[in-house]
């Protein structure tokens, strides 16, 4: 007999999908579960169905709490689990059978505090998995790299629902209450934090995508300056007090990462006109760090592109937006024929 695994389910009006969540998670192959539904206030089916859940499966607790959003669902589900690890599934996704057993396993055999492992993305019409079924063992500092860098074949995301906490790793942290991104700085805080990490390079989580990509609007603007990018922030600063060049690093991706926004959002605002103000914070957000900016993309790490379109969005952002624009539009579907 294993260690209790805490799986914790913010539900939120699921009735179309929790069927699939929850069964996909009483039928996995490791059986030392606590499962723990967090009914976030939900106003259809869904808190009739966790009830029911819970009848049919002792392993099932139910939390009913008034509405709260993610983060603080997810939070009611951590104060009362008492699992020697800790998983998440949001409850419009489901796992494979084999996912915590392979996991669990994995992190008493090399005694890591954190499993990660990748995920398909589930589209209407098709599904997407890279998978290479190779497994890792990394230390903090590989990680990180892995983490902040991008690796080319590893996808170690930021999303909590891709990975085993033991429960020591967590400590005290919560997920800030009322904010979106939340999974940020959490994932961050238990990355520097651990000794050991394995990567397991099956797609175990099947991650539900409605649709192709993402377009932006008000909500997801607004998501972007309050939310996402005040959290990227903290997650440099965590990850300098590791190591110096790691946080450098994180700093560049990160301003690679806004100026990515930048140019997504001033090319969408040409359509939508109401986004334009976001395209200008952006902008904004990026040249008051002008002088940070100029010091981090001196380091050797910083690739010659990268330097140009940041001197460019610097300078000259207005030509910077039209030289993508020709570049992808013309340049890349030729390069592709």
């Amino acid at each position: 007999m294993g260690d209790l695994i805490s799986v914790i389910v913010p539900v939120y009006n699921m009735e179309k999908y929790l069927k699939r969540c929850v069964e996909s998670i009483l039928a996995q192959e490791y059986r030392q579960l606590e499962i723990i539904l967090v009914d976030d206030g939900s106003t259809d089916n869904s808190p009739a169905m966790c009830d029911a859940y819970a009848k049919q499966d002792e392993r099932i607790c139910v939390i009913h709490k008034e509405n709260g959003g993610l983060s603080d669902a997810r939070n009611a589900g951590l104060a009362i689990a008492t699992g020697s690890f800790i998983g998440f599934v949001d409850s419009d996704d489901w796992i494979e059978p084999e996912m915590y057993k392979d996991m669990y396993e994995a992190a008493k055999k090399h005694q890591a505090e954190v499993v990660v492992c990748r995920y398909a993305e589930v589209y209407p019409d098709r599904v997407v998995d890279g998978s290479c079924n190779e497994l890792v063992v990394l230390t903090r500092e590989e990680v990180l790299n892995i983490f902040i860098c991008e690796h080319p074949r590893y996808k170690i995301y930021n999303s909590v629902w891709s990975k085993l906490f033991k429960r020591e790793i967590i400590g005290n942290t919560i997920f800030p209450k009322g904010r979106n991104s939340e999974d940020i700085v959490f994932t961050t805080k238990a990355f520097c934090r651990l000794e050991r990490c394995v990567y397991i390079d099956t797609a175990y989580y099947n991650y539900v995508r409605e649709r192709e990509g993402s377009i932006m609007n008000g909500f997801a603007g607004d998501r972007m300056l309050k939310d996402e990018i005040p959290f990227w922030r903290e997650h440099i600063a965590c990850i300098h007090q590791v190591k110096e060049e790691l946080g450098q690093k994180a700093e560049y991706y990160f301003y690679k990462r806004l100026v990515g926004y930048y140019l997504s959002t001033r090319t969408t605002a040409k359509k939508q006109k109401e986004l334009k103000r976001y395209a200008t914070a952006l902008l904004s957000e990026i040249q008051k760090d002008k002088a940070r900016i100029q010091q981090i993309y001196n380091c050797d790490f910083v690739k010659k592109s990268d330097k140009y379109r940041m001197w460019m969005v610097l300078n000259i952002p207005e030509i910077y937006v039209m030289i993508e624009n020709v570049y992808q539009k013309l340049i890349i579907p030729f390069r592709n024929r």
